[in-house]
């Protein structure tokens, strides 16, 4: 579970075996992401799921991104990723 900070965001990519587990990966992702009101930018595909954080209104990571980050890492702790 590692996040990359890049450019004045937060990056984690996670390689999955197939389509659906990406995207019941990416299912996990809003209900953490709407508690925290704090919406991420994600791609995902076959074999693949992009996740980056940004705190937009100040151009940089911010303490927010880094709970939000925490909160995705618990919520997909049961996809072994």
């Amino acid at each position: 579970m590692t996040w990359t900070e890049k450019d004045n965001t937060l990056v984690r990519e996670i390689r999955t075996p197939d389509f659906m587990t990406s995207f019941n990966i990416v299912s996990r992702l809003v209900a953490p992401a709407e508690a925290l009101n704090h919406h991420p930018d994600i791609a995902f595909g076959w074999g693949y799921v992009r996740i980056v954080l940004t705190t937009h209104d100040a151009g940089h990571v911010t303490e927010k991104d880094h709970t939000l980050a925490a909160r995705f890492d618990e919520a997909i702790k049961p996809f072994g990723v």
